[in-house]
């Protein structure tokens, strides 16, 4: 549902639609006003046109630098998972190897335990 917003910035009434909440639209309205202002007040022969160019110029400025940040950021996110999934195959491969020694390891006990008893039993055959 869109909503139709009035806001005066700088003097300058405009009415908006946006499905956005009207009390969002004016904090963002207050808030380019605020940058307007500032600037004009640092430099008194700026006009509010030029101000809005140089607030507007630096917004996308902002814009841009945040979507490149917020795209390395999914960059490095997703090899952060692309490390993730190689690391947990590395693990299984571990774990599978890691249970084949164990049975090989009771495997050759196992061997060695027979061995024992044959090695007993061909003692006491010698013996008598």
């Amino acid at each position: 549902m869109l909503n139709k917003v009035k806001l005066v910035i700088c003097g300058k009434e405009f009415v908006l639609q946006t499905e956005e909440p009207p009390s969002y639209v004016y904090g963002l309205s207050k808030m380019l006003e605020k940058r307007i202002n500032e600037l004009c007040a640092g430099n008194s022969s700026i006009s509010q046109y030029s101000a809005s160019i140089m607030v507007a110029m630096s917004t996308l400025d902002d814009l841009n630098r945040a979507q490149t940040n917020m795209e390395n950021v999914r960059q490095q996110a997703k090899e952060y998972v692309d490390e993730a999934g190689k690391a947990r195959i590395e693990r299984d491969n571990a774990l599978k190897e890691l249970n084949a020694c164990h049975g090989k390891i009771e495997q050759l006990e196992n061997e060695m335990k027979n061995l024992q008893k044959e090695l007993k039993a061909l003692k006491k055959s010698s013996e008598s």
